[in-house]
């Protein structure tokens, strides 16, 4: 049977490439048999890696690519000087429409850069925000933005809004989910400058269920399914939300392991403890989106498993599958120049 969608994969992206995306792309072909895989990078490591595998060789394509963006190149000089680069090659075949999707665990700065001049924005769309789930006592919800633009407008993050509550409903499921803007307190008047014109603008915004301002501790709560803030903020957010939770873990390992009382208890709330912290991981849920392009772009972490490589693959299939681009065209009353 032919595979209706293709995605790419930065094979020589993320702390751990060549081995875990390769790696994670062969679990995705296990996990879905209607996508294949094109993967990005130099083809004698990667052939050296598929070997490890049995896989369907007519499922997985290799595309050479020589060069590789470090994590501490600057991203504009970097995606324009490597041309061979694997994110530069890995994201010109979403932009020729010789795939639907790339993922990618290497540097955030080159992709969000490549994202915006190799893909390109859909027409009408602003700025492309950079958009990962977050954990909640109630679900996750959508951080937009945490990591594309620092120097957002009002208008850009009205389409984040727009564009987060379309992939909350129609990818993760939640019917009119509730979108919030980040804010020092829940007065409509509080907040920066920024806040202060958005505010009135997602309250006249008719085709989204906003709720007001949502400060920092209500997040974990579960109040809000869309939080729109600009990227320093959210950046700030999503870092603290993830130390915190590290630090979190590591203390509780720490007090069970300390007397043979609490070694004893530990035992007995295995299992209990197991299931809370699964359902307060949003690892099964993929990457990070780059929202608004022309082409699905997705960024895993930089020392994401072959799990997480995986997961962000069968995001894509989703994504595709209910047609997310063409919804955010629609729902903003634009369409997408030839």
């Amino acid at each position: 049977m032919e595979t209706k969608i293709k995605i790419v994969v930065d094979a020589m992206g993320g702390d751990y490439a060549p081995e875990v995306p390769v790696q994670g792309a062969v679990e995705a072909l296990q996990k879905n048999t209607n996508i294949s895989i094109v993967l990005v990078g130099r083809t004698d490591a990667i052939k050296e890696q598929l070997a490890k595998y049995t896989y369907d060789k007519e499922r997985i394509e290799i595309v050479h690519a020589e060069e590789v963006i470090g994590f501490d190149e600057p991203p504009v000089m970097a995606v324009r000087k490597k041309k061979d680069s694997s994110i530069v090659v890995g994201m010109k075949l979403v932009k020729k429409g010789e795939a639907d999707a790339f993922v990618s665990a290497g540097s955030t700065g080159a992709i969000l850069v490549g994202g915006q001049m190799i893909v390109g924005r859909i027409k009408g769309i602003e700025r492309a925000p950079l958009a990962p789930l977050i954990p909640t006592a109630k679900g996750p919800a959508l951080l937009i933005d945490c990591g594309a633009n620092v120097d957002a407008r009002a208008s850009h993050l009205v389409q984040f809004a727009q564009m987060g509550s379309i992939y909350m409903k129609h990818v993760v499921g939640v019917d009119n989910p509730k979108v919030a803007i980040v804010n020092i307190g829940a007065e409509e008047e509080k907040g920066n400058q920024l806040v202060k014109e958005t505010y009135p603008l997602l309250k006249e915004c008719k085709d989204i269920n906003f709720t007001g301002s949502i400060e920092a501790r209500d997040i974990p709560k579960g109040d809000a399914d869309v939080i729109v803030c600009e990227a320093f903020v959210g950046n700030v957010i999503l870092k603290l939300y993830e130390g915190l939770a590290g630090t979190l873990l590591s203390k509780v390992k720490q007090g069970l392991m300390s007397t043979l009382r609490s070694k004893i208890g530990a035992l007995l709330i295995k299992p209990a403890l197991k299931k809370t912290m699964k359902e307060f991981n949003t690892d099964d849920h993929g990457g990070a989106p780059l929202l608004g392009l022309r082409g699905l772009v997705v960024k895993t972490h930089g020392s994401s498993n072959a799990k997480d490589v995986k997961m962000g693959i069968l995001q894509c299939v989703q994504f595709t599958e209910e047609q997310i681009n063409e919804k955010i065209k629609e729902n903003l009353a634009v369409k997408q120049e030839d």
